[in-house]
Order: structure tokens, then sequence, then C-alpha cells
């Protein structure tokens, strides 16, 4: 598989070899979407809490006797069954959503959506991105001049060391996200609709998945 080598102004300049290995699987739905899936599961957290029916407030009281009224009986007013009631399987602060993934598995997901989005040419290679200061008008500038980060295209820059500039440049930018090699996770991949990534990168990211 060889990806588009971008100089300063977008122009291909040049190809670069990139190993079938990773860019050039076929793509396999079913298990890119598992490991998305429990990616954002193992990022949940347990936040919401909600009451049993020993939590809530009520009376023991029984509400209305048990024959003679033609309805339903009823013990107390905390049952699940009863408006205010208590809930049958109450969440709580404590739950856990973590999902198990082989790492096997997770590194031939991203490899089937690497290889999809090289298919979709939505992949280009630069040598290096850097700027002299931390000004987000650089960065724009810089992708701008390559013709990404246009109106509505979300860019997703991947870079061999992510330095206070760039960091601090790239905050601002909306549709804009810079990370190293190790964060770039599938949820990333599959959203923005660009793939920037520098040539020492690359060779990091070869060497994490082959």
């Amino acid at each position: 598989m060889e990806l588009k080598l971008l100089d300063a102004q977008g122009q291909a300049s040049a190809k670069v070899e990139a190993p079938d290995t990773i860019f050039g699987r076929d793509f396999n739905e079913p298990l890119v979407h598992q490991v998305v899936v429990a990616f954002q599961a193992n990022a949940r957290g347990g936040n919401r809490a909600q009451k049993d029916r020993s939590a809530v407030r009520h009376s023991t009281k029984k509400p209305f006797r048990q024959k003679g009224t033609g309805r339903a009986r009823a013990g107390m007013t905390s049952s699940p069954l009863w408006r205010g009631g208590g809930k049958i399987f109450p969440n709580s602060p404590d739950e856990n959503f973590t999902q198990k993934l082989n790492r096997k598995m997770y590194r031939a997901g991203v490899c089937s959506i690497l290889s999809q989005l090289a298919r979709e040419d939505r992949v280009a290679v630069i040598e290096s991105i850097a700027l002299e200061a931390p000004k987000t008008k650089l960065l724009a500038g810089k992708l701008q001049a390559m013709g990404l980060g246009g109106k509505g295209e979300s860019v997703l820059v991947i870079t061999d060391s992510l330095d206070e500039n760039l960091w601090l440049a790239s905050r601002n930018l909306a549709h804009v996200l810079v990370v190293e090699p190790k964060h770039a996770d599938p949820v990333s991949l599959v959203h923005f609709s660009k793939v920037l990534i520098t040539r020492p990168a690359l060779a990091m990211v070869q060497e994490m998945l082959g």
C-alpha cells in the first residue's frame, strides 16, 4: 500500500510505502464495531445513582385494605409498580461497564480502520509539523495551505512528538485534534474526516501494530 506524501502546499510530492498488514487489510465491519463500542464502554464511568424500594422515602403503612376494594393488593407505596416507588434494578455509582477485548482483536480492528481510510484516500503523510509559536492562527494556516480543515472537514493529526507549541495551538480548533501515535484511538480514527500523520509517527504506528 502506498500513501501520499504531502508538501507544505498540500501537493502529493511522492509516495510512501506502508505495509499491507496495517494499511492493506479487508474491512471487517463487525470487528470494527466491537472495538469502537468496547473502547467507548471502557471509558465510561458509573456516575448514576437510583434508589431501590428500600431507599425511597415512603410510609410502611398499607395503602388500603387487602380485600373488598376491587384493586390489586398492595403492601406499601415503595413498590416499583407504584409511581414514586423504587427501581427494580437501580443504577449504582460503582456500576462496571468495561468490556474485555483481546489485544490481537484491538490491533486488528485499528488496522482494519486504517486500511479503509487509506482506500478512501483519507490518510496522508507529511515529513513533520512544527510551529514557531503557540498560535492557533499558525496551525490553521498550515492546514489550510495543505487543503485540510475546510468547511465541515475535521482533521486528526498524528505526530511523533507533541510539543507545547503544537498542543497549545490546536486547543482552540474545534475540528482538529493533535495526538501522539499511542493516543490514536479507534473512535477518533472513525470520527475524523482526514488523518494527517508525520513520517516518524508512521514508523511508530508500524512498530506498534506490526
